[in-house]
């Protein structure tokens, strides 16, 4: 549905010009149609003409388009070929100035190392060769969403012509270096070995007592510490310590579990966070399989996770802290405040404000399901990428409400993300595996990790905006679209029966959109919520919140 807004929405501003002009395409291709229906023969019907043959020479990048008879000049749709010919042409050649500047930047930038350049040299090699590894991005991702628009628009056009076009115009695309060539992923992954190589500085181990050490292991005594003290944990090795945020009515310590991968090589700090709402658990298992998974000795940066972040709600199984405050709505706290203001700011304060970046996993609340869905800053183009790479089947543009998680760490320079991972009170393992994928693809692209980015299951939607619909009156709900499927305005998408059984209210799809969540609880009362209707328009809005509890 509306390929060419996605399009839009995932283009780079800046190589805009360059991508295929799919919205054009389309109203030529139209166009094209209307000619060719409306055009009379001897029997009274629509001319239908053979697909016109096509040569592909190559002087270069060009590519030239050449009928072999008379009969082929009169070839229906010519108008469409003619503008396809031109759009791929343009494509291949940005792609080909770019592969071709990026190989020599890449051998230049090699030649230029030297193992006793003086400091101030290598930091301008590393801001340089950060632009390159930029670039190299931003041309894979070109890549893709031209050969994605270059396959939309042919089938497409083998739709509306009636005519197998993609026989005649996909070779000519599969022909083209930016269509058939892996110089870009090639070219991309030698950069990150470069920089995995060149520009990663090694940690020398901490001094300590084999006492410290001992504590610090994997071992069933885990310490208590008041604060998070990244210098203090061991190099190359996978650490745990429980982290004390406040006290309950017996003095004793509420504290949330912390585990930290230190690898040997510096690098960035990635802090994981799950259960914040206590019944939302996906996460959980999520950042187990992760830390199983993790070298620290080959890890370049620090990973940090809290498994449980709402420790006192995980115990009671509910979503909001013990007296039922949301903690997602209280952030970043305060230090004299109600006691979950002040369990807020002590998380923040002992654990978060150390993070380079976040990932804050959630799951649907009690009585809703969710589809794999990131919501994101999507003008911030760090959160934009870090959402892409989640491996979601949805990414909402959302620039986070007041007091959340993700707004405090926003509002402290930390790029963030929130993960919407299926259900609550349960554990998906298809879900997790998927957004697991996801979180390595971002060390990978951080340059943590030597995987490759791996590719997503999905082709995620891009919503530009989302909201709720709430319920005007109470009894028994049913919503029938199922999540991550189309309705189209004026669709049916809930009923609402008195406990009679009788038809008490109907509600309707206002407009176009993806089902984000919905409610699965049968029993409803007036300002429930329904559904959560992603939609999808041309731009992105400058400030937009969901309302999303």
């Amino acid at each position: 549905m509306k390929f060419e807004q996605q399009l839009a929405l995932k283009t780079i501003p800046s190589w805009a010009i360059h991508y295929l002009n799919y919205k054009k395409l389309k109203a030529v291709l139209y166009a094209d149609s209307e000619h060719a229906s409306n055009r009379p023969v001897a029997n009274g019907t629509a001319a239908e003409e053979p697909a016109g043959k096509y040569q592909l020479h190559r002087d270069g990048s060009k590519v030239h388009s050449h009928e072999s008879s008379d009969n082929d000049a009169n070839t229906s749709y010519k108008a469409f070929r003619a503008l396809f010919l031109g759009e791929v042409d343009k494509v291949n050649k940005r792609y080909v100035e770019q592969e071709s500047e990026s190989s020599e930047k890449l051998m230049a930038l090699k030649a230029q190392w030297k193992p006793d350049m003086p400091s101030e040299s290598v930091e301008a090699w590393k801001a340089d060769f950060a632009k390159l590894l930029r670039q190299l991005e931003n041309l894979s991702d070109f890549t893709q969403s031209n050969i994605t628009a270059c396959r939309k628009i042919c089938k497409k056009a083998d739709k509306v012509s009636g005519q197998p076009m993609t026989l005649s115009l996909w070779p000519l695309v599969t022909g083209l270096r930016f269509a058939k060539s892996e110089s870009d992923e090639a070219l991309l992954h030698d950069a990150r070995a470069v920089w995995r190589k060149r520009a990663a500085v090694s940690i020398a181990p901490a001094a300590s007592s084999p006492l410290e050490s001992k504590m610090r292991r994997l071992t069933p005594a885990v310490p208590t510490v008041s604060e998070l003290d990244l210098a203090s944990f061991p190099v190359g090795e996978i650490s745990r310590v429980w982290v004390a945020l406040a006290e309950d009515g017996m003095g004793l310590p509420i504290r949330v579990p912390v585990i930290v991968a230190k690898g040997s090589v510096e690098g960035p700090v990635v802090g994981i966070t799950a259960a914040l709402h206590g019944n939302e658990l996906n996460g959980i298992p999520l950042i187990h399989r992760l830390f199983d998974e993790v070298l620290p000795a080959k890890l370049h940066g620090t990973l940090v996770a809290i498994p449980v972040a709402n420790s006192p709600g995980f115990l009671l199984s509910q979503r909001g802290y013990t007296d039922g405050t949301d903690l997602n709505r209280v952030m970043p706290g305060k230090p004299n405040g109600s006691s979950p203001q002040v369990y807020a700011y002590n998380l923040m304060h002992r654990i978060i404000r150390h993070f380079d970046y976040l990932l804050d996993m959630h799951t649907a609340s009690r009585g809703r399901v969710n589809s794999l869905y990131v919501r994101a800053n999507l003008l911030d183009s760090r959160t934009a990428r870090m959402a892409r790479l989640q491996n979601p089947q949805i990414i909402v543009h959302n620039t986070s409400p007041d007091g959340s998680l993700r707004g405090a760490a926003m509002q402290r320079g930390i790029p963030a993300i929130t993960v919407e991972i299926g259900d609550p009170s349960r554990f998906q393992k298809r879900f997790v595996k998927n957004a697991l994928i996801g979180v390595t693809n971002i060390l990978s692209q951080l340059r943590m990790i030597p995987d490759e980015a791996n590719a997503s299951e999905f082709e995620p939607v891009v919503c530009t905006r989302s909201f709720w619909i709430f319920a005007k009156s109470g009894g028994i709900l049913t919503v029938h679209p199922d999540v991550n499927t189309w309705v189209r305005s004026g669709d049916l998408i809930a009923t609402i029966h008195s406990v009679f059984g009788d038809l008490e209210e109907e509600y309707f799809a206002p407009q176009d959109g993806i089902i984000v969540g919905k409610h699965v609880d049968p029993v409803c009362q007036s300002g429930n919520r329904i559904l959560h209707l992603g939609v999808v328009e041309n731009e992105l809005p400058a400030v937009v919140d969901d309302g999303h509890m």
